[in-house]
């Protein structure tokens, strides 16, 4: 069993820069792929980006690339989202989940935590 819980959001400007922490409780974190995911109003959850266990691979969905990054401190059983030059388009509640495989599907995600959120003004 996995808890993950996020925070780290808020309400910031178009262009400003956030980082997103989930904090993950349970054993050998390392064992786990994380992943972040993000739910606009009245839209499905999609995918952001992905880390593997190591942290040696990583993956973005195309309209993050260039602007955050993920990383993890698994000494912690933390993992991070940076999220630089941000847009209103970002605007959504940013999950963070665990996964045993490395993967940009949402139902390969086990555990899920409560959801943290991101509020971009223009």
């Amino acid at each position: 069993q996995v808890q993950l819980v996020e925070s780290g959001g808020g309400l910031v400007q178009a262009g400003d820069s956030l980082r997103l922490s989930c904090a993950a409780s349970g054993r050998a974190f390392s064992n786990y792929a994380m992943g972040w995911f993000r739910q606009a109003p009245g839209k499905e959850r999609e995918f952001v980006t992905s880390i593997s266990g190591t942290g040696s691979f990583k993956s973005y969905a195309d309209f993050v690339k260039g602007r955050f990054t993920i990383s993890r401190d698994n000494a912690n059983n933390t993992v991070y989202l940076r999220m630089n030059s941000l847009k209103p388009e970002d605007t959504a509640v940013y999950y963070c989940a665990a996964s045993r495989g490395f993967s940009t599907a949402t139902q390969s995600y086990t555990y899920w935590g409560q959801g943290t959120q991101v509020t971009v003004s223009s």
